[in-house]
């Protein structure tokens, strides 16, 4: 990897296109370097695990709208849409397919000096590769370029510290994924990355306070920006240049500043597209760094034994999820039993009670009004509180995997007087965790999300072509989906009439 340092230069200053941020990534995403065959198997993983999360979500209220209005863009030859047959104009299946995947929650992870979910990109590589009669390995290429962006603008430039959306990396990552995908030019990728950076740059709202359903739109949008990006910059089509490092660009007024710097690691010319293996995904539908509390949970259960002689729990954990999904983000509605399922799966004092009492997590049951409403599990979440430890920040930041942690310390202290201590450092399903997630375990996930939504033909059917992914032909990738019956589909809660 090279490190690219990135800092604003005045308007005045000369600096050369070349080492502009958006052309050293235009660069990698045209380097031909082969795709390592653990890369391949993991991007196999993810389209899988996206796959599996969008069949459970296919009936929520966001996914059906979504759905709506992609299907009132018949195009031929165009790109598919999770669970209907057809084919819809690309940008619009990326946005339906893309919302399917991030509603729940409940896909893959990224935590560096920024968070994400790098599986964001594989709904609008997918459509534009389907709608434009390109084959498996060029599809595969793609991904881990998409991949490949992301998690490196993730590693070095930290968007939330001025409450700027984590998208904003994935509108960049997107379109430079589909560049690879296509075989463009460094140039017309050039002007793709910098539109889509342009007009994904939006503030972190969409994560604060009430959460809405948004929340699983933002980035189904970067991905719709992308493929129209990259349209745009095919037809001719300009970005605002240099995007991040100008006199009046997105580092100087929406990051940190005209004095800020950043490094940026890229992979070198020659050098693998790896990003995808540092990824994790999700055993439980919640934020991430709610993924190692919940396993502790179950795994204090017996310890504690009688829930009701808890006094109070302290759960010691880093800046970031003390910020963000506990007591520091100083957000009531993390503890409103009436919030969106949106605010609750961003509110770990809720997510810890809940795995408490039941043992386990469930996408659906876990976040039911009636669940949330309970009168012991009110009693015991106003119970939990966290606070911001030094060592899980510093763990939170390490660039050493084997020390990167996003867990917690439970202190649980009994009526009694007693204190019962435990920690987890990473989710039982973590690549280094004590269950980590291989090819049975997403295959598992998939059949559990898909049961009583995609019929076990249709499932089977997915699974056999999904798996030789990367030897697939043209015509064989709108097998890349699935469908379900209208019985499924009349599931979903009837909305308003829109626009289109």
């Amino acid at each position: 990897m090279k490190n690219h340092l990135v800092r604003t230069h005045r308007s005045a200053e000369h600096f050369p296109r070349e080492q502009h941020l958006a052309w050293r990534i235009s660069e990698v995403a045209t380097d031909p370097v082969e795709v390592a065959p653990e890369t391949e198997e993991m991007i196999v993983n993810r389209i899988i695990d996206n796959a599996a999360v969008a069949a459970a979500s296919v009936t929520r209220r966001p996914v059906a709208n979504a759905r709506a209005q992609a299907l009132a863009h018949p195009y031929s030859p165009g790109a598919t849409v999770f669970g209907v047959d057809g084919r819809y104009s690309p940008e619009w299946a990326a946005w339906a397919n893309g919302v399917a995947v991030r509603e729940l929650d409940f896909h893959d992870t990224f935590l560096a000096a920024e968070y994400s979910h790098p599986g964001d990109n594989i709904p609008s590589i997918l459509a534009v590769a389907q709608h434009a009669g390109r084959s498996g390995r060029e599809l595969i290429r793609g991904l881990a370029t998409g991949y490949e962006i992301q998690v490196d603008l993730v590693r070095s430039i930290c968007l939330h510290e001025h409450k700027i959306d984590h998208v904003a990396h994935l509108g960049p990552s997107a379109a430079a994924g589909i560049g690879t995908l296509l075989g463009l030019d460094t140039e017309t990728i050039y002007q793709a990355v910098g539109q889509a950076l342009h007009t994904t740059t939006a503030t972190r709202q969409s994560r604060k306070g009430e959460i809405s359903s948004w929340k699983a739109y933002a980035p189904a949008f970067a991905g719709k920006m992308a493929v129209e990006a990259v349209d745009r910059a095919l037809r001719g089509e300009g970005a605002p240049s240099p995007i991040w490092e100008g006199e009046d660009g997105v580092i100087a007024w929406l990051l940190g500043g005209p004095k800020a710097e950043y490094s940026v690691p890229l992979p070198g010319p020659g050098e693998a597209k790896r990003a995808i293996l540092d990824t994790y995904t999700k055993e439980h539908s919640a934020e991430y760094q709610s993924q190692a509390p919940i396993d502790l949970a179950r795994r204090l259960r017996d310890r504690i034994g009688d829930l009701d002689q808890i006094a109070s729990i302290v759960l010691h954990t880093s800046h970031h999820t003390h910020a963000v999904i506990g007591t520091g983000s100083n957000d009531p509605q993390k503890f409103d039993p009436t919030a969106s399922r949106e605010t609750l799966d961003h509110s770990v004092p809720y997510i810890f009670a809940v795995a408490l009492q039941d043992g386990t997590w469930h996408h659906e049951h876990s976040y039911a009004p009636e669940r949330a409403q309970r009168p012991d599990t009110v009693e015991l979440w106003r119970k939990i509180s966290t606070a911001e430890d030094p060592e899980w920040t510093r763990r939170y930041h390490s660039t050493d995997p084997a020390e990167k942690a996003f867990g917690a310390r439970a202190e649980v202290t009994l009526k009694s007087g007693e204190v019962i201590v435990d920690e987890l450092a990473i989710a039982d399903a973590h690549p280094l965790g004590a269950r980590p997630f291989a090819r049975d375990q997403y295959i598992a996930k998939f059949r559990t999300l898909a049961e009583g939504v995609v019929e076990p033909a249709g499932q089977d059917r997915f699974l056999e072509v999904v798996q030789r992914a990367g030897e697939l032909s043209a015509g064989e990738l709108s097998e890349l989906t699935f469908t379900v019956s209208p019985d499924v589909l009349a599931r979903a809660p009837r909305s308003p009439k829109g626009l289109f």
